[in-house]
Protein backbone atom coordinates (compact mmCIF):
# COMPACT_ATOMS: atom_id res chain seq x y z
CA UNK A 1 0.00 0.00 0.00
CA UNK A 2 1.23 3.49 -0.75
CA UNK A 3 1.23 6.39 1.72
CA UNK A 4 -2.12 7.75 0.52
CA UNK A 5 -3.80 4.36 0.92
CA UNK A 6 -2.34 3.90 4.39
CA UNK A 7 -3.58 7.36 5.39
CA UNK A 8 -7.03 6.40 4.12
CA UNK A 9 -6.95 3.24 6.22
CA UNK A 10 -5.84 5.20 9.28
CA UNK A 11 -8.83 7.53 8.84
CA UNK A 12 -11.17 4.55 8.53
CA UNK A 13 -9.70 3.04 11.69
CA UNK A 14 -10.28 6.31 13.56
CA UNK A 15 -13.91 6.36 12.43
CA UNK A 16 -14.35 2.73 13.42
CA UNK A 17 -12.92 3.38 16.89
CA UNK A 18 -15.28 6.35 17.33
CA UNK A 19 -18.33 4.29 16.40
CA UNK A 20 -17.31 1.31 18.54
CA UNK A 21 -16.90 3.31 21.76
CA UNK A 22 -19.13 1.76 24.41
CA UNK A 23 -20.55 -0.81 21.99
CA UNK A 24 -19.82 -3.89 24.08
CA UNK A 25 -22.23 -6.12 22.19
CA UNK A 26 -20.68 -5.22 18.83
CA UNK A 27 -17.25 -5.81 20.32
CA UNK A 28 -18.28 -9.26 21.50
CA UNK A 29 -19.59 -10.11 18.02
CA UNK A 30 -16.26 -9.01 16.58
CA UNK A 31 -14.45 -11.40 18.92
CA UNK A 32 -16.73 -14.24 17.78
CA UNK A 33 -16.00 -13.35 14.16
CA UNK A 34 -12.24 -13.38 14.83
CA UNK A 35 -12.59 -16.89 16.22
CA UNK A 36 -14.80 -18.04 13.36
CA UNK A 37 -12.43 -16.87 10.61
CA UNK A 38 -9.22 -17.99 12.35
CA UNK A 39 -10.49 -21.50 13.06
CA UNK A 40 -12.09 -21.79 9.61
CA UNK A 41 -8.71 -21.05 8.03
CA UNK A 42 -7.33 -23.99 10.03
CA UNK A 43 -10.04 -26.43 8.94
CA UNK A 44 -13.08 -25.88 11.14
CA UNK A 45 -16.30 -26.42 9.19
CA UNK A 46 -18.60 -24.63 11.65
CA UNK A 47 -20.57 -21.83 10.06
CA UNK A 48 -20.40 -18.32 11.46
CA UNK A 49 -23.87 -18.74 12.95
CA UNK A 50 -22.89 -22.02 14.57
CA UNK A 51 -19.81 -20.40 16.12
CA UNK A 52 -21.92 -17.58 17.53
CA UNK A 53 -24.47 -20.01 18.98
CA UNK A 54 -21.75 -22.19 20.49
CA UNK A 55 -19.89 -19.28 22.09
CA UNK A 56 -22.79 -17.03 23.06
CA UNK A 57 -25.54 -19.51 23.89
CA UNK A 58 -23.46 -22.63 24.61
CA UNK A 59 -25.41 -24.54 21.95
CA UNK A 60 -23.32 -27.40 20.52
CA UNK A 61 -23.52 -28.31 16.85
CA UNK A 62 -24.92 -31.82 16.41
CA UNK A 63 -23.67 -32.51 12.91
CA UNK A 64 -20.08 -31.20 13.25
CA UNK A 65 -16.99 -32.92 14.72
CA UNK A 66 -16.50 -32.43 18.45
CA UNK A 67 -12.83 -31.54 17.93
CA UNK A 68 -13.78 -28.63 15.66
CA UNK A 69 -16.12 -27.30 18.33
CA UNK A 70 -13.37 -27.62 20.91
CA UNK A 71 -11.05 -25.74 18.54
CA UNK A 72 -13.53 -22.87 18.47
CA UNK A 73 -13.98 -22.81 22.26
CA UNK A 74 -10.22 -22.97 22.84
CA UNK A 75 -9.56 -20.12 20.42
CA UNK A 76 -12.14 -17.87 22.01
CA UNK A 77 -10.63 -18.42 25.47
CA UNK A 78 -7.15 -17.75 24.10
CA UNK A 79 -8.41 -14.57 22.41
CA UNK A 80 -9.98 -13.22 25.61
CA UNK A 81 -6.84 -14.07 27.59
CA UNK A 82 -4.67 -12.36 24.98
CA UNK A 83 -6.82 -9.21 24.95
CA UNK A 84 -6.76 -8.91 28.73
CA UNK A 85 -2.98 -9.29 28.84
CA UNK A 86 -2.47 -6.76 26.03
CA UNK A 87 -4.80 -4.22 27.66
CA UNK A 88 -2.70 -4.59 30.83
CA UNK A 89 0.39 -3.89 28.69
CA UNK A 90 1.93 -7.17 29.78
CA UNK A 91 5.38 -7.50 28.18
CA UNK A 92 5.80 -10.13 25.49
CA UNK A 93 7.79 -13.05 26.88
CA UNK A 94 8.33 -16.68 25.98
CA UNK A 95 6.13 -17.65 28.92
CA UNK A 96 3.28 -15.45 27.66
CA UNK A 97 3.48 -16.80 24.11
CA UNK A 98 3.60 -20.38 25.39
CA UNK A 99 0.55 -19.72 27.55
CA UNK A 100 -1.39 -18.34 24.59
CA UNK A 101 -0.25 -21.23 22.40
CA UNK A 102 -1.29 -23.72 25.08
CA UNK A 103 -4.78 -22.21 25.34
CA UNK A 104 -5.22 -22.39 21.56
CA UNK A 105 -4.88 -26.21 21.66
CA UNK A 106 -5.99 -26.84 25.24
CA UNK A 107 -8.58 -29.48 24.26
CA UNK A 108 -7.25 -30.53 20.87
CA UNK A 109 -3.53 -30.83 21.55
CA UNK A 110 -1.67 -33.92 22.69
CA UNK A 111 1.52 -35.35 24.17
CA UNK A 112 4.18 -36.20 21.58
CA UNK A 113 6.78 -38.90 22.09
CA UNK A 114 9.79 -38.35 19.84
CA UNK A 115 13.35 -39.62 19.61
CA UNK A 116 14.42 -36.33 21.20
CA UNK A 117 12.01 -36.61 24.10
CA UNK A 118 8.42 -36.01 25.10
CA UNK A 119 6.59 -32.68 24.83
CA UNK A 120 3.03 -31.56 25.46
CA UNK A 121 1.39 -29.13 23.04
CA UNK A 122 -1.35 -28.37 25.59
CA UNK A 123 1.31 -26.90 27.86
CA UNK A 124 2.85 -24.69 25.18
CA UNK A 125 5.99 -26.79 24.80
CA UNK A 126 8.12 -26.04 21.76
CA UNK A 127 8.13 -28.87 19.24
CA UNK A 128 10.81 -31.56 19.35
CA UNK A 129 10.12 -32.64 15.79
CA UNK A 130 10.37 -31.09 12.37
CA UNK A 131 7.25 -29.88 10.56
CA UNK A 132 6.25 -29.32 6.96
CA UNK A 133 3.43 -27.51 5.17
CA UNK A 134 3.26 -28.87 1.65
CA UNK A 135 6.78 -28.48 0.29
CA UNK A 136 7.67 -25.90 2.93
CA UNK A 137 9.97 -27.14 5.67
CA UNK A 138 10.08 -24.94 8.74
CA UNK A 139 13.26 -24.37 10.79
CA UNK A 140 14.81 -27.40 12.44
CA UNK A 141 13.42 -27.97 15.91
CA UNK A 142 16.90 -27.46 17.37
CA UNK A 143 16.78 -23.82 16.23
CA UNK A 144 13.30 -22.95 17.54
CA UNK A 145 14.25 -21.73 21.02
CA UNK A 146 16.98 -19.39 19.75
CA UNK A 147 14.77 -18.05 16.96
CA UNK A 148 11.95 -17.34 19.42
CA UNK A 149 14.29 -15.56 21.86
CA UNK A 150 15.58 -13.36 19.03
CA UNK A 151 12.06 -12.62 17.78
CA UNK A 152 10.79 -11.62 21.23
CA UNK A 153 13.84 -9.45 21.94
CA UNK A 154 13.56 -7.59 18.63
CA UNK A 155 9.80 -7.11 18.83
CA UNK A 156 10.04 -5.71 22.38
CA UNK A 157 12.75 -3.28 21.28
CA UNK A 158 10.58 -2.08 18.42
CA UNK A 159 7.44 -1.69 20.56
CA UNK A 160 9.05 1.26 22.31
CA UNK A 161 10.37 2.79 19.10
CA UNK A 162 7.42 2.82 16.69
CA UNK A 163 5.27 5.94 16.46
CA UNK A 164 3.22 6.12 13.29
CA UNK A 165 0.12 4.17 12.33
CA UNK A 166 1.89 2.24 9.58
CA UNK A 167 4.84 1.40 11.85
CA UNK A 168 2.45 -0.04 14.45
CA UNK A 169 0.57 -2.07 11.84
CA UNK A 170 3.74 -3.40 10.29
CA UNK A 171 5.12 -4.42 13.66
CA UNK A 172 1.92 -6.44 14.19
CA UNK A 173 2.32 -7.96 10.72
CA UNK A 174 5.99 -8.68 11.45
CA UNK A 175 5.35 -10.74 14.57
CA UNK A 176 2.63 -12.60 12.66
CA UNK A 177 4.93 -13.40 9.74
CA UNK A 178 8.04 -14.26 11.72
CA UNK A 179 6.20 -16.36 14.31
CA UNK A 180 4.37 -18.49 11.77
CA UNK A 181 7.59 -18.84 9.76
CA UNK A 182 9.38 -20.25 12.84
CA UNK A 183 6.41 -22.54 13.58
CA UNK A 184 7.53 -23.16 17.18
CA UNK A 185 4.64 -25.42 18.16
CA UNK A 186 3.48 -28.77 16.84
CA UNK A 187 0.01 -27.33 16.25
CA UNK A 188 -1.83 -24.02 16.53
CA UNK A 189 0.89 -21.87 14.97
CA UNK A 190 -1.39 -20.04 12.53
CA UNK A 191 -3.99 -19.24 15.18
CA UNK A 192 -1.33 -18.15 17.65
CA UNK A 193 0.45 -15.97 15.09
CA UNK A 194 -2.79 -14.11 14.35
CA UNK A 195 -3.46 -13.69 18.07
CA UNK A 196 0.03 -12.23 18.54
CA UNK A 197 -0.61 -9.83 15.65
CA UNK A 198 -3.73 -8.66 17.43
CA UNK A 199 -1.78 -8.48 20.69
CA UNK A 200 0.44 -5.81 19.15
CA UNK A 201 -2.53 -3.92 17.73
CA UNK A 202 -4.25 -3.97 21.13
CA UNK A 203 -1.09 -2.67 22.82
CA UNK A 204 -1.31 0.34 20.53
CA UNK A 205 -5.06 0.78 21.03
CA UNK A 206 -5.80 -0.20 17.43
CA UNK A 207 -8.75 -2.42 16.42
CA UNK A 208 -8.11 -6.13 16.13
CA UNK A 209 -9.11 -7.85 12.89
CA UNK A 210 -9.06 -11.19 11.13
CA UNK A 211 -7.88 -12.73 7.89
CA UNK A 212 -11.06 -13.56 6.02
CA UNK A 213 -11.83 -17.26 5.60
CA UNK A 214 -12.55 -16.57 1.93
CA UNK A 215 -9.00 -15.18 1.54
CA UNK A 216 -7.29 -18.32 2.85
CA UNK A 217 -5.55 -19.27 -0.40
CA UNK A 218 -4.36 -15.71 -1.07
CA UNK A 219 -3.16 -15.51 2.53
CA UNK A 220 -1.06 -18.66 2.20
CA UNK A 221 0.29 -17.47 -1.15
CA UNK A 222 1.28 -14.09 0.34
CA UNK A 223 3.13 -15.81 3.17
CA UNK A 224 4.94 -18.10 0.76
CA UNK A 225 5.86 -15.32 -1.70
CA UNK A 226 7.29 -13.24 1.13
CA UNK A 227 9.38 -16.20 2.32
CA UNK A 228 10.61 -17.04 -1.19
CA UNK A 229 11.52 -13.46 -2.14
CA UNK A 230 12.67 -12.23 1.25
CA UNK A 231 10.37 -9.27 0.71
CA UNK A 232 8.04 -8.96 3.69
CA UNK A 233 6.18 -6.09 1.98
CA UNK A 234 4.36 -8.72 -0.11
CA UNK A 235 2.77 -10.06 3.06
CA UNK A 236 2.34 -6.67 4.71
CA UNK A 237 0.43 -5.30 1.71
CA UNK A 238 -1.88 -8.31 1.80
CA UNK A 239 -2.53 -7.75 5.50
CA UNK A 240 -3.18 -4.04 5.00
CA UNK A 241 -5.84 -4.96 2.44
CA UNK A 242 -7.40 -7.47 4.84
CA UNK A 243 -7.42 -4.84 7.59
CA UNK A 244 -9.13 -2.34 5.30
CA UNK A 245 -11.63 -4.95 4.13
CA UNK A 246 -12.48 -5.72 7.75
CA UNK A 247 -12.86 -2.06 8.79
CA UNK A 248 -15.00 -1.23 5.74
CA UNK A 249 -17.22 -4.24 6.40
CA UNK A 250 -17.69 -3.27 10.05
CA UNK A 251 -18.42 0.36 9.20
CA UNK A 252 -21.00 -0.70 6.62
CA UNK A 253 -22.67 -3.04 9.14
CA UNK A 254 -22.81 -0.30 11.77
CA UNK A 255 -25.01 1.81 9.52
CA UNK A 256 -27.45 -0.97 8.63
Amino acid sequence: MNKTQINELENLVSEYKRIMQGQENLEKLTYYAVTYHSTAIEGSTLTEGQVYNLLDLDIPVKNKPFTEQQMVIDHQKALVFMLNKAKEHTPITEALIKEIGALVVKNTGTIYNTVLGTFDSTKGDYRLLNVFAGSRRFPDNSKVAALMKALIKEINEKIGAVNTFNQKCELAFEIHFRFVSIHPFADGNGRTSRLMMNYILTLFDLPIFYVFRSSRISYIQALERARETGNNAVFYNFMYRQYQKFIEKELKNSFL
